[in-house]
């Protein structure tokens, strides 16, 4: 099934506004606008491929992968009781909930630094909810750093992800060992 029109006009716009080599603060400001527009459409713009499932763990479907330095786009559906560990990006991001309602757990390094050649202690931060529509944003330096999911007791939630870069790897962090380290990140593809 072809990539809903919409879709195909957000993601042309994000490469574009990415390619134009703005900063991340200003990529998030332009494409947060039309990331809430995607949002409100809901989960209607996914296909079945789009919007499966994994039991075990959230599944992380691909909508779009350009260059290792263009763009991603992924729709993340996450059953109850499914979280992504302690993470960060190295890049920009939006976040759009098409359904459901996504719970972002935030960290804050102490004195506002992480850097691998020391312990890396973090403090639990905020919490946001992020309802059917909502959208949040992040830049890097200092990283966004949180663990995301549903929890138990909620119901299933569908969200779109973009990404200022290829969406294959990024840090978790072991606050128990206090460090961190590089990880691949699968997907499903459903392009």
């Amino acid at each position: 099934m072809p990539l809903d029109t919409r879709l195909q006009a957000f993601i042309a716009a994000c490469e574009e506004l990415a390619e134009t080599g703005g900063d991340a603060a200003q990529n998030v400001a332009a494409a947060a606008p039309l990331m809430l527009a995607l949002a409100g459409c809901g989960s209607k713009l996914l296909t079945a491929d789009q919007k499966r499932e994994d039991p075990v763990t959230y599944a992380r479907n691909a909508i779009h992968l350009g260059a290792a330095d263009g763009i991603s786009l992924f729709a993340l559906v996450w059953q109850p009781g499914q979280w992504t560990p302690i993470h960060d990006h190295s890049t920009w991001g939006v976040v759009g909930v098409l359904e459901g309602v996504l719970e972002e757990r935030n960290y804050i390094p102490a004195g506002n630094k992480v850097d691998d050649s020391e312990k890396i202690e973090l403090q639990p931060g905020g919490i946001t909810l992020l309802a059917p529509g909502a959208v949040s944003t992040f830049v890097p330096n200092p990283d966004h750093i949180h663990i995301t999911g549903v929890p138990e007791d909620r119901e299933p939630a569908i969200s779109l992800h973009l990404y200022g870069r290829l969406m294959d790897n990024y840090h978790c962090y072991d606050l128990e060992n206090r460090s961190r380290r590089l990880v691949d990140v699968s997907h499903i593809e459903s392009r």
